[in-house]
């Protein structure tokens, strides 16, 4: 995943705006920070900034999460380079107040997470839908869709995307199938999700956010992953505007 280091002054995006705030933007971009990359509940996240002599309210957290969480994911995808033009797409259940949902995602060949949503079904139209979605949210066609032997996702192709190659074969969907774990690892922290829009809006920050902090570690040295990480989190204070309001907001 390629991630652009914006200079300060030379076309960076707009950073969030913290009108009516009372606590500094370093606060509130360090606690969206903390839950949605580690699985921490907000009352973890309440003890941990009292630990170090914040005092903020585990209610307050979850508005800062619910208002910039999504904010701050959208700013981190128009810093990627364009997606690779190998899509992996698959479909996994949720079970949200006892009842079997949904979750379909599509991931690139690197592993990058183009989109995620959840679905009441996983038939032709729920995978139609998802066709749609993800071709208007990244903007671009892909070269080969690669998916389990699921056949709501053959009738849709044919629809949605009839020019684009389709591989259907369990054996090739590693890739999708391996993004799930980090959702699964919240979901267990979470004691599962309460609604659905409470989970797609969890998720669609989540997805955004935490692969951001997840580079392919085992690819590294120690040395060049602590210098990789050193970039993402100045782009993480470029994007909140950690960086460049210093002050209280």
């Amino acid at each position: 995943m390629i991630l652009e280091l914006i200079v300060p002054g030379r076309g960076s995006s707009v950073s969030p705006s913290y009108k009516g705030h009372r606590y500094p933007v370093e606060i509130i971009s360090h606690c969206v920070w903390l839950y949605f990359r580690f699985p921490l509940s907000f009352r973890e996240v309440e003890e941990l900034m009292l630990e170090r002599g914040v005092i903020v309210s585990h209610e307050t957290i979850r508005r800062w999460c619910l208002k910039f969480g999504q904010s701050y994911a959208n700013a981190l995808r128009r810093r990627r380079a364009r997606p690779g033009d190998k899509w992996h797409l698959d479909e996994v259940f949720l079970t949200i107040n006892g009842e079997q949902k949904y979750l379909w995602r599509a991931v690139d060949q690197d592993g990058t997470v183009l989109d995620v949503l959840v679905q009441n079904r996983r038939n032709k139209a729920a995978a139609r839908r998802f066709f749609r979605k993800l071709l208007k949210k990244t903007r671009a066609v892909p070269r080969v869709v690669v998916t389990d032997k699921l056949r709501s996702y053959g009738a849709a192709h044919r629809e949605v995307m009839p020019s684009v190659e389709h591989r259907s074969h369990r054996g090739l969907n590693n890739r999708a199938e391996n993004s799930h774990q980090p959702t699964r690892q919240r979901e267990r922290a979470m004691k599962g999700f309460r609604s659905v829009g409470g989970a797609q809006r969890f998720l669609a920050a989540f997805s955004g956010i935490s692969p951001h902090f997840r580079p392919r570690r085992h690819l590294m040295t120690a040395a060049g992953h602590r210098a990789e990480m050193t970039v993402r989190f100045t782009i993480w204070e470029q994007i909140t505007g950690a960086a460049a309001m210093p002050a209280a907001a």
